[in-house]
């Protein structure tokens, strides 16, 4: 009998799971804790998920309880988890200098929703070397900053760390106290460098190719000009919003705004947030990134084609944008997706409610949508969780970095053809 082969979705899925288990073990070593600190199971495989999914949640402080070898692989983690375990093992076997086998080939097809095999080879170069080049600047800028709090070797330690954390659109840090990045609120250079740094990990690197190789909106894919067209507006809107209903600054609801979408850093305590400004940075979380990057939630995309399905169907118009017409396929994805994600937050929200009574239903649900969206943003609840509702967590940022479709079609399959019935209407609405 020939060998069943294994879906391409199946690998991936299975390939980010040995990942989080093994990164679990390495920082339940001796050596990956901080002298006098315990890691547990459940803190430590909370840590692992929180990295891999780039994510940012934490269970402990990270500069706290690990050492400097625990925080190199969450260092590592954050970037596998970012890159992508397929890509970063594509990369391996190019580095080598062999050639890409067809396996290969669909692994990364999949990995990125491209639409054909050509050019996957010169891709994959491409964005581990982009990821090399945004991660030094973003590294050399950010230790021009932490070199005037910090010793030479520690400056650069966070400072790599930091690039590659924002990068990759993980809210972690390693500068100690769950304080994150509100002792440089102020600072303008590391704001802007970091919102840089999570603005180009959020866009995706297939736009980042085509806007390097275009250079001119008119001539960028309708993909292109649909992610950077929707960042813009969720930018400046929640920029606008955020500093309406908060107590902050312009430079403070700008970050506060970047960071939302799916990167989880932080300058002003979130719990101190009015109910208006934990709701706008809710659905900030739950938009998320763009499709192909470092960054998760239901992607600007998804949203783009929601709004203009919307309006087709009020209008009784074909649904277009930018002198292009969006097939009717991508209309039924998007509502298929926001729909998956709804029902996962929604439940995920229930279920935290009946498993941390004490917490708050705007608590959880931003704990649940900060999850889903890989974001990392908290209300400040998340160290106070119980191991059930940790490992509740541990499952919605799974399923939010494999992405809610993906984990559909692996849990259902391939359905067998059955009968076809005589279609019939029925009423809506």
């Amino acid at each position: 009998m020939k060998a069943r082969k294994v879906s391409p979705a199946k690998v991936i899925a299975a390939s980010f799971l040995v990942v989080i288990l093994v990164g679990a073990l390495l920082l339940l070593l001796p050596i990956s804790a901080a002298e006098g600190v315990r890691v547990s199971f459940v803190d430590a495989l909370f840590t692992s998920t929180s990295a891999v999914c780039v994510t940012g949640l934490i269970a402990v402080d990270t500069a706290d309880t690990f050492s400097v070898f625990g925080q190199v692989v969450v260092a590592l983690l954050i970037q596998i988890g970012g890159l992508g375990v397929t890509s970063l093992g594509v990369g391996i076997i190019l580095t080598a200098g062999r050639r890409l086998g067809f396996r290969e080939h669909r692994l990364i097809r999949e990995a990125w929703n491209l639409d054909s095999f050509k050019g996957i080879a010169s891709l994959v170069r491409s964005v581990l070397l982009m990821t090399l080049f945004f991660e030094s600047v973003g590294a050399l800028l950010s230790f021009l900053v932490f070199r005037q709090d910090f010793p030479l070797v520690k400056a650069v330690g966070i400072s790599l760390f930091h690039s590659v954390a924002a990068f990759n659109n993980s809210g972690f840090d390693i500068l100690g106290g769950f304080q994150n990045l509100i002792p440089y609120q102020d600072n303008v250079l590391l704001n802007l460098t970091t919102s840089g740094l999570i603005i180009v990990g959020g866009i995706g690197f297939l736009v980042i190719l085509d806007v390097l190789k275009k250079r001119s909106f008119r001539r960028l894919t309708l993909h292109s000009k649909v992610v950077l067209f929707t960042s813009a507006v969720l930018l400046l809107g929640g920029t606008l919003l955020l500093k309406y209903t908060e107590d902050i600054t312009w430079l403070g609801a700008f970050f506060q705004s970047v960071t939302a979408r799916t990167a989880g850093f932080s300058t002003f305590p979130i719990g101190e947030f009015t109910n208006a400004g934990i709701l706008i940075l809710t659905i900030l979380m739950f938009i998320g990134a763009s499709p192909g990057s470092t960054g998760g939630g239901i992607k600007t995309s998804t949203l783009f084609v929601l709004v203009l399905s919307v309006r087709s169907m009020v209008s009784n118009q074909h649904c277009q944008a930018f002198r292009r017409r969006i097939p009717s396929t991508a209309m039924i994805k998007a509502n298929v997706i926001v729909l998956l994600a709804s029902a996962l937050v929604l439940v995920g929200t229930f279920l935290l409610c009946l498993m941390e009574p004490e917490c708050t239903l705007a608590q959880c649900l931003f704990e649940v949508t900060s999850a889903f969206g890989t974001v990392g943003l908290s209300t400040g609840i998340t160290p106070q969780l119980g191991a059930p509702a940790k490992f509740l967590l541990i499952v919605i940022m799974y399923i939010g970095r494999l992405g809610p479709l993906t984990v559909a079609s692996l849990w259902f399959g391939k359905q067998k053809p059955g009968v076809r019935y005589t279609e019939e209407m029925i009423t809506i609405g």
